[in-house]
């Protein structure tokens, strides 16, 4: 039976942020970009003869213990501003650059939407409002993609319809998706791993990310204590957990839930085993539903604790002309998305973004195919050549996405140049600082003066970004690995920034 109700905590508006605490450096540290009245187009480096016809001796030491062939790196190394690579191995063929993609994606999201571009979820009603608060009408939520509509987010919306006079939804809940086609939704997981929230696909209305994050802490009291985020309505915690003395292996499995939904539809989340103190809190994040019920769920469960009440049908279909606007909530800006995007190398944030462009810079609803050919129109434009590129889903999280290591690199030579590039480069993990790069090359010189996007999928090794040499001097680097054994081939990567950053000779 179910523990009583102190086990089990619901704290819907604690912050899920993708930004961990980490250590945080001065811009000035690395400052690619020139200064905005500095900045002009520039035409993006080619190949030249000039290019440093071998890898050098440490990058392919570190291939060779981990016995992958040179043929399956490929690497350019330019001066920031200098047309004439360092290096240039494979640098023309199309690679696989898992997560480094992303940098495509949001280089032309700042540039296409400006970096203070910010996505609306706003509310609509039609029928008529009782002074007492009753609407005897329909309620519609419109989304727009907003990357990171979490619990605080979605709570602005919900006072503001508050605010608006509304208390009791008399009529029907509405969802209106139509921002994104029906296309892009419902697709398979990329690993077959539905449950993972990396796997979570993009949607008008998505609400942290489509996951719970279900946290198991041991007591000093003896009770094993259950935490759920985000909050949502119709979800029951059966927490049969008590504390024991077994192994911590045994409590990582009893801390994930088995998921169960009951005729009446209520999901049920059940626990049981033991959970020795000295295993500490354990948090498991689970992708579940459909985006449609997890978000009128949360929706509902806010609503609910702000004292509204609702007990209508909920259904998907277009705002009608005759409804009048209620509310509006404005997401973070894009360079804080951005920001998130690169540091994090979230792929459900970067998968929205992706159809942003196309809706934003086109007409909705869009498709993949719509976005895709706005980014090449963008990049054409821009005088950023990138004949190799191939765009799917653009996070990387892809085997149909393709890149050149030469492409990948005049874009960042671009983007260095442009009046977004501050934002773009500081988006981006810093060596042995924060974001996906905060565990490598700790102990090395180069810690703290590389600014890298990696990028990883089974086979896949890849990084992508700019470090300041030791001597002064500014360095755009790529290179990415595609081979069965490219897991561990990492250190190639990390001695090649370390050749870089001792000034690439």
């Amino acid at each position: 039976m179910p523990i009583s109700a102190p086990a089990v905590r619901f704290a819907p508006r604690i912050r899920l942020c993708l930004r961990a605490a980490a250590v945080l450096v001065a811009s000035a540290t690395l400052a690619f970009a020139p200064p905005a009245q500095a900045r002009k187009k520039v035409k993006p480096p080619v190949a030249t003869a000039t290019a440093r016809a071998e890898l050098p001796a440490s990058v392919l030491g570190a291939l060779q213990r981990a016995k992958v062939p040179a043929s399956a790196i490929s690497v350019v190394v330019e001066r920031i501003g200098d047309p004439a690579p360092i290096v240039a191995w494979n640098a023309d063929r199309p690679m696989l650059p898992a997560s480094t993609m992303k940098l495509v994606t949001t280089y032309a999201g700042l540039s296409m939407l400006g970096p203070d571009y910010r996505w609306r979820t706003s509310a609509y009603a039609d029928g008529t409002l009782d002074p007492d608060g009753t609407l005897h009408g329909n309620l519609y939520i419109k989304g727009t993609g907003d990357p990171k509509l979490v619990p605080e987010e979605l709570i602005d919306l919900v006072d503001k319809i508050r605010k608006a006079g509304i208390r009791r939804i008399d009529g029907g809940l509405v969802l209106d998706k139509s921002y994104f086609a029906a296309s892009t939704r419902d697709l398979p997981p990329f690993d077959d791993d539905a449950s993972a929230p990396y796997n979570v696909g993009p949607d008008p209305l998505m609400y942290a990310f489509k996951a719970l994050s279900f946290t198991v802490t041991p007591g000093e009291d003896g009770k094993v204590a259950v935490d759920v985020l985000p909050a949502l309505s119709n979800l029951s915690v059966d927490n049969q957990l008590v504390e024991g003395s077994g192994s911590c292996s045994a409590a990582a499995a009893a801390a994930r839930p088995a998921l169960a939904t009951g005729a009446d539809g209520t999901l049920t989340a059940s626990f049981a085993g033991d959970y020795p103190l000295r295993c500490g809190p354990r948090t498991t994040n689970l992708a579940i539903l459909d985006h449609g019920t997890f978000f009128t769920r949360g929706f509902l469960a806010l609503w609910q604790q702000a004292g509204g009440t609702f007990d209508g049908a909920i259904s998907e279909g277009r705002v009608p002309g005759n409804a009048r606007p209620v509310a509006v909530h404005h997401g973070p800006v894009l360079a804080s998305i951005v920001y998130d995007i690169n540091k994090f190398s979230n792929n459900v944030m970067a998968r929205n973004l992706f159809l942003s462009i196309g809706a934003a810079t086109g007409k909705p609803p869009a498709t993949t195919e719509q976005s895709s050919l706005a980014i090449h129109a963008f990049l054409q434009k821009s005088g950023i050549p990138m004949p190799d590129l191939a765009l799917d889903n653009g996070s990387g999280l892809s085997r149909d996405e393709h890149v050149s290591a030469l492409s990948l690199a005049a874009l960042l030579q671009a983007a260095n140049a442009s009046p977004v590039g501050q934002v773009f480069i500081d988006s981006l993990p810093i060596a042995g600082i924060d974001g996906t790069m905060k565990n490598r090359l700790t102990n090395a010189p180069v810690l703290g003066n590389a600014h890298i996007k990696t990028g990883t999928l089974r086979d896949v090794r890849a990084i992508a970004g700019y470090v300041a040499g030791a001597d002064g001097s500014r360095y755009v680097v790529v290179s990415f690995i595609n081979d069965d054994r490219a897991e561990a081939a990492r250190a190639a990567h990390d001695s090649l920034l370390e050749w870089v950053y001792a000034g690439a000779r």
